[in-house]
């Protein structure tokens, strides 16, 4: 299986978006499964069912940070490297979707749905595309941090 599709069948057995995306890379960032669900549960539904960015796009950002990420506050050349990396992945998953706002990928209006989630029905997974999108981004990440820097 492609960490694409082990993060689409962590999402499809109910992991938010964000969680689907970082505990598919859990062996390869070095930290247990348990650790990876909690770090990520915040980001789901656009960070906490604000609708905000996108929560599969969070946790391919989380993945991104805990393999490239910088660790000195005055390091301006790791901080650009890391940023561009950033805008790199957001761009490939935008030009891809469309955006990397929840909100605007599901086509939802700016009022807030309150905290509890969606019943994950089958009807949920018909209606939204949020299973192809941790796909992506999974595939994104395993593209670009693992693939290509192995160039």
């Amino acid at each position: 299986m492609t960490k694409g599709e082990i993060a689409k069948s962590l999402f499809e057995e109910g992991y938010n978006c964000a969680q689907s995306v970082v505990a598919a890379f859990c062996d390869e960032i070095g930290m247990s499964k348990a650790d990876a669900l909690k770090l990520s549960s915040s980001f789901g539904g656009g960070m906490g069912r604000l609708r905000e960015v996108c929560g599969a796009v969070s946790g391919m950002f989380m993945v991104a940070g805990a393999v490239k990420g910088y660790t000195s506050p005055t390091d301006e050349e790791a901080k650009k490297n890391h940023y561009a990396l950033i805008q790199k992945m957001a761009k490939m998953f935008s030009d891809q979707c469309g955006s990397i706002v929840c909100r605007e990928l599901l086509n939802l209006g700016k009022d807030l749905e309150g905290p509890a989630p969606t019943p994950r029905t089958e009807q949920f997974y018909k209606k939204r595309p949020c299973g192809e999108y941790v796909q992506l981004a999974a595939d994104i990440t395993q593209k670009i941090i693992f693939e290509e820097s192995v160039k």
